[in-house]
């Protein structure tokens, strides 16, 4: 049987991407893994299996961490899917080169898991970024097709908050060209309440 090439870890401008799962409970409509299979520079991103910590961690030798500003977990699956190799990782990195470290995550990695992860973050998480998509849950729900259902957008909306406790940095984005001038407002207003920083990311085709 022919192995396809497994890409755990890609650059993304100076910042180095840990792709550690393909796992994710969402289906959104806009993804861009139903249209490619990398990323720029980045090699195939569908893991022919998901990578045990042993292997992500190996993958760091090939890589001179001296260039990168911060480490990245984003991938072609949600990184919360693998959230003990997210942290064993995560805390290797810190260890041994002391790199901000970034979570790009859809928010509903308490649910994935079935308890807070946020407190898990402390000491460890530089940023968590968490799509917002729309300030909408209806529309959440239409574009994002969560398999937890109702739920997902206010259990979303939760974590986010959570990670204010334990995170310096947490953001909410969402897509330039998306919405209306209106709807980003609300948006604005959302991450207010909450007390996280709002961020529209350009758009990826």
């Amino acid at each position: 049987m022919k192995h396809r090439a497994m890409t755990i870890l890609y650059e993304v401008h100076d910042n180095l991407y840990v792709n550690l799962t393909n796992q994710c409970p969402c289906a959104c409509t806009f993804c861009l893994r139903q249209t490619r299979e990398s990323m720029e520079e980045s090699g195939p991103l569908w893991l022919e299996h998901t990578p045990s910590v042993d292997e992500v961690l190996k993958e760091f030798d090939k890589f001179d961490m001296d260039k990168y500003r911060e480490v990245v977990f984003c991938g072609f699956g949600e990184p919360t899917e693998a959230l003990d190799a997210l942290l064993v990782t995560a805390r290797f990195v810190k260890e041994r080169w002391n790199k901000s470290i970034r979570i790009n995550t859809n928010g509903l990695g308490s649910l994935i898991n079935g308890k807070n992860i946020a407190p898990l973050f402390e000491g460890l998480i530089d940023t968590v970024s968490v799509s917002l998509n729309t300030p909408d849950a209806q529309k959440y729900l239409e574009l994002v097709r969560p398999k937890f259902g109702e739920q997902s957008y206010d259990a979303m909306l939760e974590f986010a908050k959570e990670c204010t406790r334990y995170v310096p940095d947490v953001v909410m984005t969402t897509v330039a060209t998306t919405l209306s001038a209106k709807e980003e407002d609300q948006c604005r207003a959302i991450c207010e309440r909450l007390g996280v920083r709002y961020r529209i990311r350009p758009w990826e085709d």
